[in-house]
């Protein structure tokens, strides 16, 4: 079995917990949020990513399951496993790296309004986001948040899609700010340019180095947008002729999009 540290206790992470993983800066203070079976924090203690860890559930089951995990590992005195809702399980000032996966974006977004509300924030540097929809839902609350969006990372797992997000706050990362992240990008030797909204629904930086995971997505996006379309066409409605333009639209837009970005050779 592949080791992430040297410690004989380490699981195996999937691929989208070890892009997590790898995003962790070194020596961080990290909470994670809907931590599941703590496998990521100990993972992070492990492999010295964390010096401390807090493990936060909401759920009885899975906060069980992540005090095992965390006892097996030997970890119970750098590994605080915390039952509460959402950022409610850390004190202000207390971690400086949180990760929260495996969420709607939507969802992502309103635990993290709400731990902002309460200080929960504070002296935080690094936000690591795996949402499973509503992406950019997370982008947009970031950029409002004065969030600014470092690093994006697309990859398929168990033939599931996934996006890693990693933010920092406004003014930390030299040379790196919302109004260049977001600034109109032109695609290769087309003509097509893209503004905010467009970087915001398909990620500022996977449109800079499109993969085939990435490709897939819109593909699949283009696939769903056609069937709901094929609904559409059998009713009379005024309003559905609408949402027919409306719809058109979007398949036209994502189509010259992917048509216009470098493919992967690979």
């Amino acid at each position: 079995m592949d080791n992430v540290g040297g410690n004989m206790n380490n699981v195996r992470l999937s691929d989208r917990l070890q892009q997590l993983l790898e995003q962790i800066p070194q020596g961080s203070r990290l909470a994670d949020i809907g931590s599941d079976h703590a496998l990521l924090p100990v993972a992070a203690v492990e492999s010295g990513k964390a010096v401390f860890a807090i493990a936060g559930e909401v759920n009885p089951g899975p906060f069980d399951a992540a005090c095992k995990g965390v006892a097996e590992a030997g970890l119970g005195k750098v590994i605080s496993v915390r039952r509460g809702d959402g950022l409610e399980v850390l004190e202000p000032g207390e971690v400086n790296c949180i990760t929260i996966a495996g969420m709607g974006g939507a969802l992502i977004a309103a635990i993290l309004d709400r731990g902002q509300s309460q200080g929960k924030l504070k002296e935080v540097t690094t936000l690591l986001l795996q949402p499973n929809v509503g992406e950019d839902i997370l982008r947009r609350w970031l950029l409002n948040n004065k969030w600014v969006l470092v690093a994006e990372r697309i990859l398929e797992e168990d033939g599931k899609l996934y996006e890693v997000l990693t933010a920092v706050p406004e003014n930390t990362e030299a040379g790196i700010t919302n109004e260049s992240v977001y600034r109109e990008l032109t695609l290769g030797d087309s003509a097509k340019v893209l503004g905010q909204e467009a970087l915001l629904q398909m990620g500022p930086w996977l449109l800079q180095a499109p993969n085939t995971v990435f490709f897939a997505k819109w593909q699949g996006e283009i696939q769903k947008l056609e069937g709901i379309l094929t609904s559409l066409s059998r009713s009379e409605l005024e309003s559905a002729e609408h949402k027919r333009k409306q719809i058109q639209g979007q398949i036209r837009e994502i189509t010259e999009v992917l048509q216009c970005l470098p493919r992967d050779k690979q």
